[in-house]
């Protein structure tokens, strides 16, 4: 477990390298990051200036280096635009992002959990019919067109929910509806496929013949030997709610990394930007490890092996 262990904190490693070796050279591909900064005042010191400042004035392989002893420090630098430490910035808006991630996260497992298992158990019926509509729609629809329907009918025709911004508690619904249905929709059909799989093995019928009630079948024995896929799904799915909320927070303008991200594009603020994909990475490579732990506490042959 322990060799394993230092693989995969290798292997995470590595891909965080990876990760900001891509991202240093696209934030260069776009040009010199000094350029958005001039206007009809700015003067050669000025110019030369910025390039001490934030490092543009050396040859790449020397910023690279420096960029990578900053990161190690967790120094992201400071933004081009804004004058303020990226760190700050960013941490001024995961919170939000934490708290629509959480919520449609949440959504997610206990919709798509109890109606996986539900459709299982019911394979063929009118409720698995349903169940599977209803994944396939989270699947299909683009999560902008969901978000733009529920804006319509519960803010503009029935005025239950606010359309955008973050008010209070009421604003979360939305966004995370929106933002989880695809998830749940996923999770659903993972649950039900594994549910399916397990409930036609040959120890299944083994306790149902000895008698044990159907609730601790299905939960106890069927349940958690089905959970392996499931469990990869839903850590990846909540790396990905994490930092996948761009399209969900644009349409309901909610403040969070995906508002700051799209900001930092459009006005090629490329230390925000390489910040926000470093962290990204970070997540799902975290996510990832955590995911593989578990699967040694869900199964004991995986940890015995």
């Amino acid at each position: 477990m322990a060799q394993y262990l230092l693989k995969r904190l290798l292997a995470g490693f590595l891909t965080l390298i990876a990760a900001t070796l891509i991202v240093f050279i696209l934030a260069r591909l776009q040009g010199d990051p000094r350029m958005v900064m001039m206007s009809d005042d700015t003067t050669q010191e000025d110019y030369d200036a910025w390039g001490r400042e934030f490092g543009l004035d050396k040859p790449l392989l020397i910023q690279y280096t420096i960029y990578l002893g900053k990161l190690a420090r967790g120094d992201f630098g400071k933004s081009v635009l804004q004058k303020q430490k990226v760190l700050k910035l960013i941490w001024d808006k995961v919170p939000n992002s934490a708290q629509l991630a959480a919520a449609a996260f949440l959504f997610s497992l206990a919709l798509g959990i109890p109606l996986g298992v539900i459709a299982a158990l019911q394979r063929g019926g009118v409720f698995d019919y349903l169940a599977r509509t209803f994944a396939i729609v989270g699947h299909s629809a683009p999560s902008f067109w969901i978000g733009l329907v529920f804006i319509f009918i519960f803010s503009v025709h029935l005025g239950w929910l606010p359309a955008s911004r973050k008010v209070g508690a009421a604003s979360l619904i939305l966004p995370a509806i929106t933002l989880g249905w695809s998830a749940s929709g996923g999770q659903l059909r993972l649950i039900r496929s594994s549910m399916l799989e397990v409930l036609d093995t040959e120890y299944i019928k083994l306790a149902k013949a000895k008698g044990i009630t159907s609730r601790a079948v299905i939960w106890k024995h069927a349940f958690r030997n089905a959970l392996i896929a499931p469990l990869t799904y839903a850590g990846l799915t909540f790396a990905g709610l994490i930092t996948g909320t761009i399209v969900v927070e644009t349409i309901f303008s909610w403040p969070g990394l995906g508002l700051l991200a799209i900001w930092s594009v459009e006005n090629s603020d490329y230390p925000i930007l390489q910040a926000i994909l470093i962290i990204v990475t970070f997540v799902y490579v975290l996510t990832s490890l955590l995911v593989d732990l578990l699967y040694a506490v869900i199964d004991p042959r995986i940890r015995f092996t």
